[in-house]
């Protein structure tokens, strides 16, 4: 009385259960039971074995891999899932071009038809101006092959109709007698086609035609380099030559005005004027046989001669020069004896001017030794004696003619000269001209 009972429960292995008490002797309670006690008919069999706990808890628990080893049953395709997107260009365009409508399928035709035309007729362009251009080549005998330029557009239309609305004929580098023409551009405009078919081309008839030709004076300065002179415009019709001239192995300074002009229909003249070689400070030549052309002392070259009074008397004691001066004998022969005299006579104004008036060639010739006291050399006179007006003028003149032209038909004039600063420029104009006939 008084004491707390305990009991204790052991669950033992092979499906026996244990009363534990703590004041008597364990003992096993038995699970079998009679059929008639509510068992089945088979768990009274003595050949069935005991059941395991935990094969009957593992039985009641999920399978842990079910929710990864399963197997998706087919179900219709969803229209709105996500699909990846397919690269493949091919397949895009033609899904683009096969949606769009046949009013854009037609336009995209016409302007990729459009695109081919233009191109055929830019390749017959571009051939029919390299036909054109060898053939003015050829007939011209040009060193370099023109530039030719065909406008209008298109052009096989134009070539259908045998006429072409304009061409351009650029000819770099002619020569033209002594000078070479920088620059022959022309522009003709209703040229008409010889020959038959689109590639039946046997020539060309040229309608009205304007151009210009170009003398530039860097080839001017270049061609003409051998006499180291240069050339300038100045004004609308002036072109200033300046530079060194060889003369009797003495560079000799020159100088000349030319003016251009209109020679006929197809050429070109200079006018040279003021020509004179400056040698060095003592005197200047002028070619010609005026009174004021020839060799003659220069004012500073006199004011030195005057003021050494040897000299002064070597010059009166030439009769030429006393004569020329329109000097009288006694007022020589005072010179001669008083040094004031000759000082005063030799100073004067009207002496020194008669001086620089005279030609030294012709007294030179009869009195050698003069160039050389006045500080000249000898062989120069001889040099210059033979230098005329006509060759230095031609060795200064930039005339020039209009090479001829292909073909006996048609013509061409120069119309207008002006001297610009890169040279000088000469418009032109023609018609009827032909090629290739």
């Amino acid at each position: 009385m008084g004491h707390s009972t305990h009991v204790k429960v052991v669950c033992v292995k092979g499906g026996g259960v244990w009363w534990n008490h703590p004041m008597r002797t364990p003992h096993r309670i038995s699970n079998d039971r009679a059929p008639s006690e509510g068992w089945p008919d088979d768990a009274a069999s003595p050949s069935r074995s005991r059941s395991n706990p935990y094969d009957e808890l593992a039985a009641l628990a999920d399978n842990p891999l079910d929710d990864f080893l399963y197997e998706v049953p087919d179900e219709a395709p969803d229209e709105d899932a996500w699909l990846p997107p397919n690269h493949r260009r091919g397949s895009r365009r033609r899904n683009r071009f096969a949606g769009l409508s046949v009013a854009v399928k037609a336009l995209v035709a016409v302007v990729v038809l459009c695109a081919f035309l233009a191109l055929a007729d830019r390749w017959a362009l571009l051939y029919a101006e390299h036909r054109a251009s060898q053939q003015l080549k050829k007939e011209m005998k040009l060193t370099a092959a023109p530039e030719v330029e065909i406008g209008g557009f298109p052009f096989l239309t134009q070539l259908a109709d045998r006429r072409i609305d304009e061409m351009k004929v650029t000819v770099p580098d002619v020569a033209a007698s002594r000078v070479t023409l920088a620059k022959v551009s022309a522009t003709a405009r209703n040229v008409r086609i010889e020959g038959s078919g689109l590639t039946g081309i046997s020539g060309i008839e040229t309608g009205a035609m304007n151009g210009e030709v170009l003398v530039s004076f860097a080839d001017l300065n270049r061609e003409l380099g051998a006499s180291q002179v240069t050339f300038t415009g100045h004004g609308r019709d002036q072109v200033l030559a300046r530079g060194t001239l060889p003369v009797a192995g003495h560079d000799l300074k020159v100088r000349a005005d030319a003016t251009i002009r209109r020679l006929g229909a197809t050429g070109i003249s200079t006018d040279i004027g003021d020509m004179r070689l400056d040698v060095g400070d003592l005197a200047t030549y002028r070619p010609g046989t005026d009174a004021s052309e020839g060799l003659h002392l220069t004012a500073k070259s006199v004011d030195r001669i005057t003021a050494e009074t040897d000299k002064a008397r070597r010059l009166l004691s030439i009769p030429a020069i006393v004569h020329r001066a329109g000097v009288p004998d006694s007022a020589v022969d005072t010179a001669l004896h008083s040094d004031k005299k000759l000082s005063d006579l030799t100073g004067s104004p009207r002496f020194v001017k008669s001086l620089m008036s005279m030609n030294l060639i012709d007294i030179a010739l009869d009195h050698p030794w003069l160039l050389q006291k006045l500080g000249l050399d000898p062989s120069l006179l001889k040099g210059l004696s033979h230098l005329t007006r006509p060759q230095l003028a031609d060795r200064l003149s930039l005339a020039f003619r209009l090479p001829k032209l292909p073909g006996d038909h048609g013509y061409v004039r120069l119309r207008d000269v002006s001297v610009e600063k890169a040279g000088i420029r000469v418009d032109l104009s023609g018609s009827g001209l032909a090629v290739g006939h």
